[in-house]
């Protein structure tokens, strides 16, 4: 069995699948974009120019995305989140503030903790979302 994230951009971030995937693959190491297929002409869902499936691996994981420009009751939101986890403060600090600029929002500041107020997660938390909604956790292992 293997379970992949699916990420679906929908209503006004339909169309920057793209750009989010291009973004993401940038900021990440050992990231790739694996394949990218496209709507047909025609095709129910979409038009040419957005993306029906692609698969990218983020630090070696794999996400599959989509976009499609029907009307959807719902889109990205913080209940659902990627979490990353490093023991390099230096590689945190820098992915939440690049993925909390801008157009992003800060959920949770990231801070470091020590004794009360410690989340219990890690010396250092943070939640944000990025320019596309979608949620971000970082913790600084321990």
């Amino acid at each position: 069995m293997q379970i992949t994230p699916f990420l679906t951009f929908v209503g006004d971030q339909c169309g920057k699948a793209g750009e989010a995937i291009d973004y993401y693959t940038s900021i990440f190491p050992n990231s790739e974009i694996k394949r990218i297929s496209k709507y047909a002409e025609g095709e129910a869902g979409g038009t040419p120019d957005l993306i029906k499936y692609a698969l990218v691996s983020l630090n070696g994981t794999d996400y599959m995305v989509s976009e499609s420009n029907y009307t959807h009751a719902w889109s990205f939101t913080p209940a659902v989140s990627l979490l990353i986890s490093d023991d390099s403060k230096a590689l945190i600090q820098n992915l939440f503030e690049e993925l909390s600029s801008n157009g992003g929002q800060i959920m949770v500041p990231l801070e470091d903790y020590k004794g009360e107020g410690d989340y219990g997660f890690g010396k250092k938390f943070g939640w944000c979302a990025d320019k596309y909604g979608i949620s971000w956790q970082f913790i600084l292992a321990t």
